[in-house]
């Protein structure tokens, strides 16, 4: 073909730009125009560049075609996409010629993020992107404006030219691009909730996440990490703020995360110290230093090098003793200056601030995509609801002749609120404000309540009978050798799921103990 008009010759590089986002624009056009590209761009990103004097076609001119339907179409042309998409071959370079179109050369683009009626969402300018990524060996596209410059330095290198490896790195970015906005569209679309009476896991789960930051390492160093947080949700990292310490490494933030949702229970001030996932210590108290006494008090060996909760601003005698032995983190809503800078003397000691501490799990009735509990193994990926069932005084079922008191009562709910954090198996043992005695992650139910018993006799050997010491179980007993053990170490009530088929025994076993039974009927397996 003769006619330079339609050929991809050095003069006639041409570049649409219809963006959103108009940081870095006005450079980068002037950096094009430079390079000798014409520039084409929609009414508002014109008028954007003409307020500059930067020489601009509008898609109108080029259509011959002005927008309509408030704005909904105004890119949708021939004229546009067959300068996109047309292969720079001489038969579709010959086509061009025939309908006087002129081959596009450079797609720039970013799209407005959709309203949640949908009127926002981007039609022509997603249709653009897809475009230029169909023929990314003829056409570079941009999406983002920390792109420009890369882009202005290599035309320059390159006598106006992108290499084909970086139009196919742009191409991948662009596509992750409309991934991610289609995710935030279908994410509008059904406002990220199912209907409560329809509920169900969906028959195809879309999850689209980004990197928040790499990690030292994994549970162990020779295993790399990083944290990823869901796109367009708000979620608990964006409420994180760390004030103080060493980087957080992975351990630390699995540990913070249940340290938060168990503190999260309470309205009284609470303390929860956590070890490996699983609480060590649970107390609450008229005030915030005397509840995390006692939650310390439950296990101070274990407490050791643990991840602390609190549901209260921290103060200054607070923070005395959170520094008065080692501990990896501490997370709270909030810290007077005052804690903060005795909480600093630990170089090391990561602190971290939460401002959504007062938010409670979702039901599952009305769960979103990040609220489920998602667990990979070798053949996929595990999807369930999150544990978030808890249950009222009216549920509870007594099952044994004596009822359990009012201060029992509480004492069991307490307990019963602590037990579905800990890994299966799981016992706690304690009173109305405190867990004294914790047996976690046993493969059997007796040596869990032995643990938690031993636990509770290294500081209290001889409890007192007058404040009444309540048992909780994650699960059925199956055999009543867990009662007896509990009845000698003066547990005077259960709380349980209830189920097994031994369950008369056990309800006998209570009976000849004089010790008050209930059962929830719910089960708080944790693994």
């Amino acid at each position: 073909m003769k006619n330079e008009k339609f050929s991809t010759g050095k003069k006639i590089k041409r570049a649409l730009i219809s963006v959103a986002d108009k940081e870095g624009l006005v450079p980068f056009a002037k950096g094009l125009v430079r390079l000798g590209f014409e520039i084409i761009a929609t009414k508002g990103t014109a008028r954007t560049l003409k307020k500059k004097d930067i020489p601009v076609k509008t898609v109108s001119e080029i259509t011959d075609f002005k927008e309509i339907l408030g704005g909904r179409v105004k890119t949708l042309h021939p004229a546009i996409f067959g300068g996109i998409l047309a292969l720079r071959n001489r038969k579709h370079l010959k086509e061009l010629a025939r309908e006087d179109i002129k081959p596009i050369n450079l797609v720039a683009v970013n799209l407005y993020p959709p309203r949640k009626n949908l009127e926002g969402m981007d039609i022509g300018g997603a249709a653009l992107i897809r475009a230029a990524i169909k023929n990314y060996q003829n056409v570079g596209v941009i999406i983002n404006p920390e792109d420009y410059k890369r882009t202005l330095d290599e035309l320059r290198k390159r006598k106006g030219n992108l290499s084909q490896k970086t139009k196919e790195n742009l191409a991948k970015k662009a596509l992750r691009y409309l991934l991610k906005y289609d995710r935030m569209v279908y994410g509008y679309l059904k406002s990220y909730q199912l209907p409560v009476t329809s509920y169900q896991l969906p028959r195809e789960l879309y999850l689209e996440y980004e990197k928040v930051q790499n990690l030292r390492y994994g549970e162990n160093p020779h295993q790399r990490a990083a944290l990823y947080q869901m796109q367009n949700v708000k979620c608990k990292m964006q409420n994180w703020k760390q004030l103080w310490g060493k980087k957080l490494s992975f351990n630390n933030i699995l540990d913070l995360d249940v340290a938060l949702t168990i503190v999260k229970e309470f309205k009284e001030p609470t303390a929860v110290i956590i070890k490996h996932t699983n609480p060590c210590g649970v107390a609450r108290d008229r005030n915030l230093v005397s509840a995390y006494r006692k939650a310390r008090a439950c296990d101070p060996l274990s407490a050791f090098g643990g991840v602390v909760g609190l549901n209260r601003k921290v103060d200054t005698p607070t923070a005395g003793e959170l520094t008065s032995t080692f501990i990896e983190a501490v997370i709270a809503p909030e810290f007077t200056p005052q804690a903060l800078r005795v909480l600093k003397r630990k170089k090391n000691l990561r602190v971290i601030k939460i401002t959504d501490h007062r938010g409670h799990p979702a039901k599952p009735g009305r769960i979103t995509d990040h609220q489920k509990d998602m667990r990979t193994v070798d053949w996929g990926l595990l999807v369930q609801d999150r544990d978030t069932e808890d249950i009222e005084i009216k549920e509870l079922k007594v099952m044994t002749r004596r009822s359990p008191t009012q201060e029992e009562i509480k004492a069991l709910l307490f307990n019963w609120k602590v037990v579905r954090y800990i890994k299966s198996n799981a016992i706690v043992i304690g009173n109305k404000t405190e867990a004294l005695g914790i047996g976690a992650g046993q493969t059997s139910r007796i040596d869990a309540v032995k643990i938690a018993i031993s636990k509770m006799q290294s500081h209290i050997p001889h409890p007192t009978s007058h404040i009444p010491l309540v048992m909780a179980s994650d699960g059925f007993f199956p055999f009543r050798d867990s009662i007896d053990e509990a009845a000698k170490a003066r547990v005077s009530a259960i709380i349980q799921p209830g189920g097994s088929i031994r369950d008369k025994e056990i309800i006998k076993a209570c009976d000849e103990h004089n010790i008050a039974m209930a059962f929830t009927g719910i089960r708080h397996f944790r693994h």
